[in-house]
């Protein structure tokens, strides 16, 4: 999507996403109608929903790779990371947070505003004067943002009020509502998705590069089964998805380079856009946070490197030592040249990393910015939806099939690995599973759904030594101030009080 998340025009930046959920500093922008209801004036609002990908204004936000964004999160809580930086980052990992643990809640009270503006936009749209194929269009990204927010609040927090009446949306006084039960929140999600899904079009190319399609919502869709173990509805979706057009790039590594940009790869579902001159939110800064401080490109592109995300030498250890994705994942790294122009590597084991380097993304061969890059954040690649297809045919047919095989082998044959042994039983090929995602998708943002589905998330902190993480830290806490201003109509989240 050409410069969606750092060339919006002054409706997008000023207004639409800015205010607060009613509760939650509360500011009003006036009447906007007479501005929104252009085409420019859609073209803004919409344009403006999806700046929660990226965060909005945090740093490094959304799906991005700073403190607050789902990846990060996902990877720091889970098997899939460490930090080096200490502080708040041994909390985050020994799951050891309470309702005034700010890196944790922070994102509850920075996307519940963008669902309601969504919906107060959709209500806008409607009563818009424009071409009635753009309008279906732009409702159904916004439906699609909108589940995809409520989704990712959801699998983090839990149940909580989806507000779809404009009116209560836009009203700073509307009485606080208990929380809703889970079935009322995945029937809305459910339901945003696929209204999405029967408008857009299979995929977006060029200049809508990075917009929610169809694949994208029905993506949102299928994950959003997997939670729910609704493993038949997970593999119809899958089945779906697998007939629009997708396939896997040829080198995984080709996903995390400038070869995946504007569209041009097969395997990329839906992308965060960056630019290495659109501002830190809208850039790629992975290899900032994770490469050491004296890592020296070979082919003497210039990076910043803080040192900080480490992949655990525990995980590490698990993967092939044949494995292609390796070459991405890094247990000894070039550290400068010798006078006559070899590559000097150091290892990063025995000088007493933590971790592996967890390098995934291409430097930015424009050398545009040494920190900055222009390189795309993944959010659905089809590789997960392949490996997610495998696992719901095995829930599905109590082993796995054929179907199944062929749908992790690609994967693995990618990677230059071997297929499974045909006549795994259903535990076994799970545990498969398991550890491919991990091996495929590691830092993208999705372990902790896995793991919490797999039951597998309170358990890898107690094998790292926690002894804060109970069953109930599968969900974070709601901000203390919402418990609060509410006088107690919205409950904490249980174990949290």
């Amino acid at each position: 999507m050409k410069n969606i998340y750092h060339r919006l025009v002054l409706l997008g930046a000023l207004a639409a996403f800015s205010a607060c959920e009613k509760d939650l500093q509360y500011k009003s922008y006036g009447d906007l109608s007479s501005v929104v209801s252009t085409t420019e004036g859609a073209v803004a609002a919409v344009n403006a929903a999806y700046t929660g990908l990226a965060g909005g204004a945090d740093w490094q936000g959304g799906w991005d790779a700073g403190t607050y964004g789902w990846r990060t999160q996902a990877m720091m809580t889970t098997d899939e990371g460490v930090c080096s930086w200490g502080g708040n980052w041994i909390p985050l990992r020994d799951l050891n947070y309470t309702p005034d643990f700010g890196w944790v809640t922070h994102n509850y009270e920075r996307y519940t505003p963008y669902i309601s503006r969504i919906t107060i936009t959709l209500d806008e749209m409607e009563k818009m004067q424009i071409d009635a194929d753009l309008k279906k269009r732009y409702i159904g990204e916004l439906k699609a943002l909108r589940a995809h927010y409520a989704e990712l609040l959801y699998f983090n927090y839990g149940p909580f009020t989806i507000i779809t009446d404009p009116k209560i949306a836009a009203n700073p006084n509307a009485p606080y509502v208990p929380r809703p039960t889970k079935d009322v929140v995945v029937a809305q999600i459910e339901k945003d998705y696929k209204d999405a899904a029967a408008v857009l079009p299979d995929k977006f190319t060029g200049k809508d590069y990075g917009r929610f399609s169809k694949a994208a919502a029905l993506t949102g869709l299928m994950k959003l089964y997997m939670h729910e173990k609704r493993w038949n509805d997970a593999l119809t979706t899958g089945q779906d998805i697998t007939k629009m057009g997708y396939s896997l790039l040829p080198n995984y590594e080709d996903n995390f380079s400038t070869a995946s940009k504007g569209g041009s790869s097969a395997e990329m579902i839906l992308a965060v856009v960056c630019s290495s001159s659109g501002g830190d939110q809208y850039s790629n800064m992975w290899l900032a946070h994770a490469l050491p401080s004296d890592y020296v490109d070979s082919t003497g592109i210039p990076l910043t490197a803080w040192g900080g995300y480490k992949m655990p030498w525990s995980s590490y250890d698990k993967f092939d030592k044949k494995d292609k994705r390796l070459k991405v994942l890094l247990e000894s790294y070039p550290a400068g040249k010798t006078p006559d122009g070899k590559v000097i590597y150091k290892n990063a084991r025995t000088s007493g990393a933590l971790g592996a380097i967890p390098m995934k993304f291409a430097p930015d061969p424009s050398r545009a910015n040494s920190q900055n890059s222009s390189i795309d954040f993944p959010i659905y690649r089809y590789a997960d939806v392949l490996l997610m297809l495998a696992e719901c045919i095995n829930e599905v047919n109590g082993a796995p099939t054929q179907q199944a095989y062929d749908a992790i082998n690609a994967v693995r044959a990618r990677a230059g690995l071997s297929d499974l042994p045909v006549g795994l039983p259903k535990d076994q090929f799970l545990a498969r599973i398991q550890d491919e995602r991990l091996f495929e998708l590691w830092g993208e943002g999705w372990r902790k759904d896995d793991l919490i589905r797999w039951n597998l998330f309170i358990q890898r902190a107690i094998n790292d030594g926690s002894t804060t993480a109970q069953a109930y830290k599968v969900l974070l806490p709601l901000p203390r101030t919402v418990i609060t201003q509410s006088n107690g109509v919205i409950k904490q989240n249980e174990g949290y009080n």
